[in-house]
């Protein structure tokens, strides 16, 4: 089996091509990747030596390469991607010409080899914002979002992709395409490009320096392990209903106060390091996705305990400084 991995060299993508190649012995995967500033080719030297992995420099705006890499594949699993909202804030362009425009050039490809399933990975902004309510309170697992949560993105980043996933489910219901949508709450693990929270947060203590939250830091977000969203990614490929969509969380809603204090604490830094800055514009309050299709569908469950791979992840970074601080 011939598989395309986009965005294969950056957090999530460096993270499912070990998995594949792990679990797969009869694989063969390409990774399409631009290497732009948070993806790195070192995320995957460990696997550089493998004959069943190909990596190409390039762009998934560019048709002509794109074609290329497409040529043979059975399953593409596109995670390329601009993916930090506040870069969004600054500037709209790239997002929407990666997100939009790079997945319409791959579906176009796609269908024109006739790969047999297209994975588009997606996130749980496209839903928009929840209620808040506070961690363990069991009135909010009553308001989180299923996949048939109407899509309201509130950042220019979760609009850009909310767009890319209406383009994959759009080439299904007009070419017939075998399309899977998955999206997934906010992520974290090892090799993780050091602007999203946790690894800012543990880079920044690691260097004794103060700690920013956005305003009043009680905003929520639900925490899954990358290992366990890629487990998630093969089963939607694997198992997956082709034109539907798949949420993955890892039922552990945290306030980013809560995930900042818990980091402080795991390398014994005082918490008086947390500096309280100015709130990031139009700041969802609150995001938590319901599993149950995932469960029922594709027999997937999150694995990962929240403290436990905090625990791991911090560790990773402390081993590993030569690679974030390049």
């Amino acid at each position: 089996m011939r598989l395309l991995v986009t965005g294969g060299a950056g957090f999530i993508g460096s993270n499912l091509v070990r998995h594949l190649l792990a679990a797969e012995a009869d694989v063969e995967i390409v990774v399409l990747d631009a290497l732009t500033y948070a993806g790195n080719v070192e995320s995957l030297t460990d696997v550089s030596s493998d004959e069943r992995y190909r990596f190409v420099r390039g762009d998934i705006c560019d048709p002509e390469i794109v074609q290329e890499v497409m040529t043979g594949i059975d399953i593409v699993f596109h995670l390329a991607a601009e993916s930090h909202v506040d870069r969004s804030i600054q500037a709209g362009m790239p997002f929407v010409r990666t997100n939009v425009m790079g997945t319409q050039v791959l579906l176009a490809a796609a269908l024109e080899e006739g790969v047999g399933r297209f994975v588009q990975v997606s996130t749980d902004e496209v839903y928009g914002e929840l209620p808040w309510f506070a961690p363990g309170d069991p009135d909010g697992r009553r308001h989180r979002f299923t996949e048939d949560t109407p899509l309201s993105p509130r950042s220019p980043y979760s609009a850009s992709k909310a767009g890319g996933d209406h383009l994959a489910l759009a080439y299904h219901a007009t070419h017939g395409m075998d399309v899977v949508v998955t999206r997934c709450s906010n992520n974290y693990g090892p090799y993780q490009f050091p602007e999203k929270l946790i690894p800012l947060m543990i880079t920044k203590a690691l260097e004794d320096r103060s700690l920013p939250v956005y305003g009043d830091g009680l905003n929520v977000r639900d925490w899954i392990h990358v290992d366990d969203h890629c487990r998630g990614l093969v089963a939607a490929a694997g198992s997956g209903k082709a034109g539907q969509v798949y949420n993955f969380g890892g039922e552990e809603e945290r306030t980013n106060l809560d995930v900042v204090t818990e980091v402080l604490r795991a390398l014994d830094k005082p918490a008086g390091r947390i500096e309280h800055v100015t709130d990031r514009l139009g700041h969802d309050r609150r995001y938590a996705v319901d599993t149950t299709k995932a469960l029922q569908e594709l027999g997937w469950s999150p694995s990962v305990a929240f403290p436990a791979g905090l625990r791991e992840t911090v560790a990773w970074y402390i081993d590993n400084a030569s690679w974030w601080r390049r």
